[in-house]
């Protein structure tokens, strides 16, 4: 009986969440699509958890029980937030797919490049979400038209330095070759450059 309980709670959570972040998305502002799903999880979870801390349905449950039931809740909204709503607004697989469909079902890989640099770029308005997603995450600042990092974009930079030079793949899959292309893709990058500022 308990069990069953717990799983009404969980489905009654799971119903919240999509409740409350139909209605964010739909009738809310929103800065970045990560942070604002995340609190749709946080915002579901308090509301069911309300429920299963005053409800006397729930008062064979231990505090621990309820604690640990809100956590599952909090790391399964967590998951929900990145899995679907980021990975579907982000993802430029998503958007090659959506874009193959869009176009009667075939592109030419030889155009691909072309819908890449001239059509996801802008159509997507990737250069300003991007940047708005930093500035609010705090990573970079815009000074007079140059965008800088920030201490903790320093520190970003230097951990994904590191996980991607010693812990992505370095025989990876890339058009039918493996590849260590992506554990330093700035290899071959041109040192001299115009779009520095000072």
């Amino acid at each position: 009986m308990k069990y069953l309980k717990a799983l009404a709670a969980t489905f009654a959570f799971v119903l919240v969440l999509l409740a409350v972040y139909a209605a964010h998305v739909r009738y809310g502002k929103v800065d970045v699509v990560l942070y604002s799903a995340v609190l749709d999880a946080a915002l579901a979870a308090a509301i069911v958890g309300g429920g299963l801390f005053a409800l006397k349905a729930f008062a064979e449950f231990s505090r621990f029980e309820k604690v640990q039931m809100l956590c599952l809740w909090m790391l399964g909204g967590y998951a929900f937030a990145i899995s679907v709503p980021t990975v579907i607004d982000r993802s430029l697989s998503f958007y090659l797919l959506e874009k193959i469909h869009q176009r009667g079902g075939g592109i030419h890989v030889d155009r691909l490049h072309h819908v890449v640099t001239q059509e996801y770029m802008v159509e997507h308005r990737l250069i300003d979400v991007r940047l708005t997603e930093q500035l609010q995450s705090g990573t970079i600042e815009v000074i007079e038209d140059c965008v800088r990092l920030t201490e903790r974009g320093r520190g970003l930079v230097g951990f994904s330095r590191f996980f991607r030079g010693n812990l992505l793949p370095r025989q990876r899959l890339l058009l039918g070759e493996y590849s260590d292309d992506l554990t330093d893709p700035f290899r071959n990058s041109v040192a001299d450059v115009s779009y520095r500022c000072g």
